[in-house]
Formats: C-alpha cells, structure tokens, sequence
C-alpha cells in the first residue's frame, strides 16, 4: 500500500547537489526526503571527477618513474599492472564512498528512497511505495554521456565514463571521440599507463578553452605520445576482427581509418530527464536540460532544478554552488541568482588548464579595450626547481585594473585558480593582488606578478621616470 508522506524538501537525486541540499536542510532541522535509485554519491563519486582524477594521479606516477633523470635520478620505464591500477581507482571511491552513503544521510535525519522518483502532477512525486507532497521539491539527477548516432556504433562495444574505470586490462589502443576535457584527460591518463592513444575531434581539442593556453596542453599530450586528430569528423564504426574496431574519419584529406582495441565516447553530457515525468508537474524542459530561472526556478514554482540537469556549466562545484543558492531560497527567503561569470573550470592534464571569469573575446565585447597580462611559468623559481616550467598566467582586466577574468596552464593550475575565481566574484583589481604577500618560493607567485606587471606602462612615462630617478639619487 503506498504511503503519503509530507516533508519540507523533496530531492531527486543523490549526486552532489542532491546530497549538499539534503545534509543542510537536514542540519537545520528540516524534513527531507532524498529520492536515489542509483549509487549514492551520483556520477562525480562513481563514474567521474573521483576516479578520473586517480586513474591521472597512476599516470602521472608513471611518467615521473619515466622522466627522473631531470632530477638526477635513473629514468626507469615502469611495470604498469592495470588490474592494481584499477584497484587503485576503487579504493579511493571506496575510501569517499561512506561520506555520501545511506548509512551516513540516514543518521544525519533524512529520508532515504532508494527507488526511481518521478511526478505524478504538480505536487506529487511517486518513488517506490511512497507518495511525497512535499513543499519544495529539488530536482537534482544530474547527467549521462551523449552517445552520438555514429553510423555502426550500436553493434559494437564502446566505453563510456560509466564504464571505462571498470576495466581490469589496459587497452591496446584507445580511440577517443571527443576532444573535450575528459577526452584529453583520460588520453594522455591511458598513455602513460601504456596503451596507443588516438584522439578523434570534429572541430578543435580544448576548443572552450583560451587557444593560446589550450596549446600548451595539447603540444605536451602529443609529447607524451597521444595522437590528436582535429577537423576531423567520425562517420562510421564497424568491428574489424575479434579484437578490433575501424573508426573511418572524414578528414580534409579524405577519409581514413583508425583501428584500434577499444572506443571511448566522450562527446559531451545529456542531462537526465527521462522517466520524471517532467510534463505532468508543469516544468518546462528542453534537449539541453530544465528549464530554469537565474534562481534556479523551474516553470513550477514549487520545484528547483540544480546542477547537471538545470542545462548550464556541467561541474560538480557548480551543483553545491547551485545547492546553496536554493537553500538560501527554501529556508531562509533569501534571493539568490547564479552568477556564471564567478563559475571556474579546470582540466587535469599534466600540465592543468583552468579558467575563471570572461575570455580575451567576451571582455573586449563587453569592456571595449582590455588589458592582457602574461607571466611565464618560466620566471618562477619555484617552477624551475621542479622543473615545470611549461606554462603561463593571463589575466585580463579593464581600463581600471579590474580583473574580469584569468586563464592559467600550467603545474597546478586547478589549485592557482583559486586567488582569482576570488578575486572575479568579489570584484577585485590588480592592486589587490599586489598588497599580498605570496611566501616564497611557490607558484603562486606567478600570478602576482603578472597583476604586477599591469603597472609597467606607468614607469616609462616621463613624470614617473623623474621621480625614480630623484629616489635613486638621494636613496
């Protein structure tokens, strides 16, 4: 017999943003009612952001083991044992895993669904044995890979995020279609591990990125060995023998075929809507996601639509910045809008690839002129002691040395980030960036002083000239 129950909140979803609106509102005493029929802990935990980042963090041990004579030391070409790799990624999810369990949520006061949720009419989610009419429902189920319709793809086996971390044997040669961030991610990641490497994109790898910053990755991937086809258009897949699949490309040089031991698709992400039932509750939806307001309101006032499947950036740190905005919103009445302008981004290529705030195109459309400022990774101290000297930090600022935005490639770049996604949201200059004091030797000292170099132009005009050199005379 089904059960009506009549919490504050509802939450569809037990990704990030599901479960950060869950464990606030629970912390403030609100009923909750969290709807997952999948894993807890969503895509981020299971098939993405966590095991991406271990299975690049086993890469990166196996190049260092490579390239250890820059230091001194016997470069040694090392002994990958994929299995134990594997074990490596399900062990670091095994080890976030208890922090978005059942067990945990329940302890924390909220109600656990493990079944699938969908709408039933504009105040009524079905999940399971249970009827929720809640006050305020929260959808928050987050996304899946866009498979693309490629000419013989269905009669092949292909991986995708949800399953290449559960490969127990290298690939012999991974063919890549995308060249987006998780495409060059997992590429150079499975090159370093050992295997043949083939990127296939239909347009530019990296292509949201700064071109200039994008190319430093990319000419250090194909350093490592990955090769990276641009231009270049998929437009079929057919099963060559037992072990092997053909990609025939369209390229500007006629068509060509790749052959390799396996397909990954890394064409993007296809928000999670089907099977809610989204018609029924008056919400409104398109291909890209809900419908959502800059509160995160869908159509229904009732319902809040977050994260992936609110149709915007597709991060999990936007899913808690999404999750705070709408719990500011459901108990407390405060009005909260998301600011995408304020949103970073990092890719976790060796070296990162990050960004915050407006692009060199997007400030000149809305600033007119603009100031670019460059520092080498290479006048850093720290850098060359570690011998990560590839890269830079480019800030853009107005007239006013407002900074509006900054891209950074290089060693850490995902971590350097930091100092200016602040300094964007709060609406810094260059000048504040200049009062800190940065301890030395570290790579943040890159990013001082190329805010530093704003003022350059200032000490060859003829007023300030005269005065440096009156100090100099009499200091």
């Amino acid at each position: 017999m089904t059960e009506v129950i009549r919490p504050d909140i509802c939450v569809i979803g037990g990704g990030s943003g599901g479960l950060s609106v869950a464990a606030a509102a629970a912390a403030f005493g609100v009923s909750v009612v969290l709807i997952e029929s999948g894993k807890m802990g969503g895509d981020c935990l299971n098939y993405g952001c966590v095991p991406s980042k271990a299975i690049i963090a086993a890469g990166k041990a196996a190049s260092t083991m490579r390239h250890a004579d820059k230091f001194g030391i016997k470069s040694v070409e090392p002994e990958v044992n994929f299995k134990k790799v594997h074990d490596h990624i399900h062990s670091v999810i095994g080890a976030i895993a208890p922090n978005d369990s059942v067990e945990r949520f329940t302890a924390l006061g909220v109600k656990v669904i493990e079944a699938h949720g969908k709408f039933i009419d504009k105040d009524t989610v079905v999940a399971g044995d249970y009827e929720i009419k809640a006050r305020r429902f929260v959808v928050a189920t987050g996304s899946s890979a866009f498979v693309p319709p490629i000419p013989g793809l269905d009669k092949v086996e292909y991986l995708t995020n949800e399953t290449l971390f559960d490969q127990t044997r290298r690939p012999a040669h991974l063919i890549v279609i995308g060249g987006g961030p998780i495409g060059i991610e997992m590429a150079q990641a499975h090159r370093r591990l050992g295997s043949e490497v083939t990127v296939i994109e239909g347009f530019k790898a990296l292509g949201k990125d700064d071109p200039e910053l994008a190319e430093v990755v990319l000419r250090n991937v194909r350093a490592d060995g990955v090769q990276i086809m641009e231009g270049a258009k998929v437009v079929e897949v057919a099963q060559k023998t037992k072990t092997t699949v053909k990609v025939t490309v369209e390229t500007e040089d006629g068509n060509k075929d790749v052959v390799g031991s396996h397909i990954l698709v890394a064409t993007g992400r296809a928000a999670n809507i089907n099977g809610l039932d989204l018609e029924k509750a008056g919400i409104k939806f398109e291909r890209a996601g809900i419908k959502v307001s800059n509160a995160l309101r869908t159509s229904n006032k009732r319902v809040y639509a977050i994260g992936d499947v609110a149709g915007g950036f597709q991060f999990t740190h936007v899913a808690g910045y999404h999750a705070g905005l709408v719990v500011q919103s459901i108990l407390f009445r405060l009005p909260g809008k998301e600011n995408r302008d304020i949103i970073p981004w990092a890719t976790y290529t060796d070296p990162e690839l990050a960004h915050v705030g407006l692009n060199e195109e997007a400030a000149r459309k809305q600033n007119g002129d603009v100031t670019i400022l460059r520092w080498p990774y290479a006048e850093n101290d720290r850098a060359q002691a570690e011998r990560k000297t590839e890269g830079l930090v480019k800030i853009i600022t107005n007239k006013k040395g407002r900074i509006l935005g900054a891209s950074i490639a290089g060693h850490g770049a995902g971590e350097m980030i930091n100092v200016f996604s602040l300094a964007v949201s709060q609406k810094m200059k260059v000048q504040d960036l200049r009062g800190y004091i940065a301890p030395y030797p570290t790579m943040t000292e890159i990013s001082k002083r190329a805010a530093t170099s704003f003022s350059a132009p200032m000490t060859r005009k003829p007023f300030v000239r005269r005065i440096i050199g009156f100090l100099r005379m009499f200091g």
